[in-house]
């Protein structure tokens, strides 16, 4: 039944059904935003989000890449760069309203705490980051030493 499923879909199965659950969260999603009033204002930022990413951040980043690759790949260290860039990049857009200090009057009433330490703390996780992956590429290389 499975070898049958598969042949006639493409996939296993269970991709199919995670698929469906996928669409289906998706549309309550959509229903949920439709039956809030500000409707419209998501839409649009949804578009513009869209549109920046596709036609502005997108080229930008694959020329950063394009670059990096050509400068040190010869190396091996791509990919050890640009997991730590991507991480960097991903906390940054999680921790750039605490950063630059937007709703700073919310945060401290209602953590009785003040958002200085945002930055500080950013750069010590990207510090991390690079951290981590530079003993992962020292003891790759080690192995790679070690063995014959």
């Amino acid at each position: 039944m499975i070898k049958k499923l598969t042949a006639f879909y493409g996939a296993h199965p269970v991709q199919l059904v995670l698929l469906v659950a996928t669409l289906g969260l998706a549309g309550y999603s959509a229903v949920g935003v439709l039956a809030t009033p500000a409707w419209l204002r998501v839409l649009i930022w949804f578009a513009a989000a869209i549109v920046l990413h596709d036609l502005v951040l997108f080229p930008v980043y694959a020329a950063a890449d394009g670059l990096l690759v050509r400068a040190v790949s010869r190396w091996g260290l791509v990919n050890y760069l640009r997991i730590p860039v991507l991480a960097c990049g991903l906390t940054f857009v999680l921790f750039l309203p605490g950063i630059i200090g937007q709703g700073a009057v919310t945060y401290q009433a209602a953590t009785g705490l003040t958002q200085q330490p945002f930055l500080g703390r950013w750069l010590v996780l990207c510090a991390a980051f690079f951290a981590i992956s530079a003993v992962v590429f020292a003891l790759r290389r080690l192995v790679a030493r070690v063995r014959p």
